[in-house]
């Protein structure tokens, strides 16, 4: 029995502790009226506290039910309209595949000849991949998986912060709350409920059959999209589900910092901040030169080509009230192009760069 409460107190104490976190930081940004409060109050909460030493966890299965709800969230912004303009997004999509060469490319380089990183370790922390693609591939590489991971955390947590606050400080942007973008419960019949719970979880299980990366967020955003495109229900997730699911996920990012001791990977975590900004800067030009060349809106091609990650990265441009078709459809096939092409190209270029002894956090 002594052991059954000890084993749920050590799985619900440090859940509890990271939810508890989070909330406060939540509540304090939404207090603040800061752009996607709960996202980001709850991340910036929870990454000090665990830097800090406090023991927290979030369980992956929360955090894929959370990741669930946003993928029906995506896939609820793609109507038949979005169809009519589908014809404008070649040019942005074909100048995407040219941002992750050139950026990838040249932080590869920097990455590799002046902060010293292993060949491996170098390339796949520079590629604007998903954090757990680029950690699983780096490593059977033979990359340091630890600075892989740490790198791809930074970005994600350093993306997050600059691009919402860049919003709020130069456009002088205030977010509306998620009830009044979303609506709330009272507003979608049970009929509607029933199918997004349908997309989520039949989305889910066939996307894991077909063992398709991401199938949490992927699954059923496709299902979702579908339901939407064929006009069979308008309804979108409820404001209430979008908040709860932006804590939940910003305590997820902060809790992936437990156990790192900041004395013992400053260097690499600073190194991770000065990569983001570069890839982030990098998508500025993009979306600077895209804005004239086809008259999309400058923050909306921000917000495609910037190197957060997917479900973050559509959190924001729906609190921005940006096309979210639009940016989940570019980060689709940023993650895409790379999962397939990039350990195509490593394989090419290791025999020209040669291996040698790089930096780890042994």
């Amino acid at each position: 029995m002594s052991l059954t409460v000890n084993s749920l107190r050590t799985a619900l104490v440090p859940l509890s502790l990271a939810l508890a976190i989070g909330g406060v930081g939540g509540f304090i940004f939404d207090w603040l009226t800061m752009p996607l409060a709960w996202l980001i109050g709850a991340m910036c909460f929870t990454t000090t506290a665990a830097l800090s030493g406090v023991r927290m966890k979030i369980p992956a299965p929360l955090r894929n039910a959370m990741v669930m709800v946003i993928g029906l969230m995506m896939g609820s912004s793609f109507t038949p309209e979005v169809l009519d303009r589908a014809g404008q997004w070649v040019p942005s999509l074909a100048m995407l595949m040219v941002y992750i060469i050139v950026a990838g490319g040249l932080l590869f380089i920097i990455l590799y000849w002046k902060f010293r990183y292993g060949l491996a370790t170098a390339y796949f922390s520079a590629a604007p991949g998903g954090l757990n693609d680029m950690m699983i591939i780096g490593s059977a590489f033979g990359g340091d998986e630890r600075i892989i991971s740490l790198s791809h955390s930074v970005r994600i947590l350093v993306t997050v912060l600059i691009i919402p606050f860049w919003f709020r400080f130069v456009y002088d942007y205030v977010p509306a709350s998620n009830a009044a973008t979303f609506g709330t419960f009272s507003d979608i019949s049970y009929a509607d409920l029933a199918i997004l719970v349908a997309c989520a979880v039949v989305g889910y299980a066939v996307a894991r059959l077909m063992r398709i990366t991401a199938a949490q967020l992927i699954g059923p955003l496709v299902f979702s999209a579908a339901v939407h495109l064929l006009g069979i229900t308008d309804a979108k997730p409820p404001g209430l589900a979008i908040t709860v699911a932006q804590w939940i996920i910003g305590a997820y990012i902060g809790s992936r910092f437990v156990g790192v001791s900041i004395r013992r990977v400053a260097d690499v975590m600073a190194t991770a901040v000065f990569g983001t900004v570069f890839l982030v800067v990098m998508a500025a030009f993009f979306a600077l030169g895209l804005e004239r060349l086809t008259g999309l809106p400058f923050t909306t091609l921000l917000l495609a080509f910037s190197p957060g990650g997917l479900p973050e990265m559509s959190l924001i441009s729906l609190s921005l009230k940006a096309d979210t078709a639009f940016v989940a459809t570019h980060h689709l096939a940023r993650i895409t192009v790379i999962v397939i092409l990039v350990p195509v190209v490593f394989r090419l270029i290791r025999g020209r760069f040669g291996e040698r002894p790089g930096k780890t956090l042994d």
